[in-house]
């Protein structure tokens, strides 16, 4: 190479850096040339597997509402309880009107009704009102009838009484109480199991019954009746 421009120094100077150029390159060429690398091709990036989703957390139950109030419930019905049978009490006198009759069995409750339709004609008639239910009193009985007394309590006490009429009292005293549930006709029944009662307790009853309508057998079905039976002991 021929660098006639150069001063010495500077020729001297770059004789080396020749040589040392020409080396490097002579080292080069008999190198093999090393094929280019090939550029690398990025391996397809493996998408990372999406992250497994959290198992979504179980939501939290809603705070359970607060119970709806309870509708106002309705009053219970009242529950009936059994009928006393055989109920010791003691009877109070009570001042009453009454009208005496006679009937037989075949027409015992149309007699008695007839009694108590008298009595109560009368009553309405001065304006009075009873102050207690209807009693029968059976004063004697055979097979073919019975006598009896229509009693009904009252406060006052009425005028013009009829013939058969009189003011009186109730009976009063021990006694026991039971209940008889439907029409006069199956009053045998309960009369049957009064009997059967005053036997096993070995009860004395005086020669009287006594019964109560606690409801008006003139409005009342007569096989809805409702009676209390009292049997006033010795």
């Amino acid at each position: 190479m021929n660098l006639p421009f150069l001063p010495r120094f500077v020729k001297i100077a770059l004789i080396p850096a020749v040589a040392i150029w020409l080396g490097v390159g002579g080292a080069m060429a008999q190198a093999p040339a090393q094929a280019p690398s090939a550029t690398p091709v990025p391996a397809p990036a493996t998408s990372p597997a999406p992250a497994a989703s959290p198992a979504p957390s179980a939501s939290p139950a809603p705070p359970a509402s607060p119970a709806a109030p309870a509708a106002e419930s309705a009053p219970a019905p009242s529950v009936q309880t059994a009928d006393p049978f055989g109920e010791p009490i003691t009877l109070t006198a009570k001042k009453v009107v009454l009208a005496k009759g006679t009937a037989n069995w075949d027409s015992a409750f149309d007699s008695l009704i007839e009694s108590y339709k008298s009595l109560t004609a009368l009553l309405d008639k001065q304006g009075i009102k009873p102050s207690g239910n209807l009693m029968i009193v059976y004063t004697s009985t055979d097979d073919t009838g019975f006598t009896y007394m229509a009693e009904v309590p009252v406060d006052q006490e009425p005028k013009n009484l009829a013939k058969n009429m009189s003011m009186g009292q109730s009976p009063e005293g021990k006694a026991l109480k039971f209940v008889h549930r439907g029409s006069y006709d199956n009053m045998d029944n309960t009369y049957e199991a009064i009997t059967n009662h005053l036997d096993d307790k070995k009860l004395e009853a005086k020669d009287t019954f006594v019964e109560e309508y606690i409801t008006d057998p003139v409005k009342t079905a007569e096989d809805k009746l409702v009676i209390n039976v009292y049997v006033p002991l010795k």
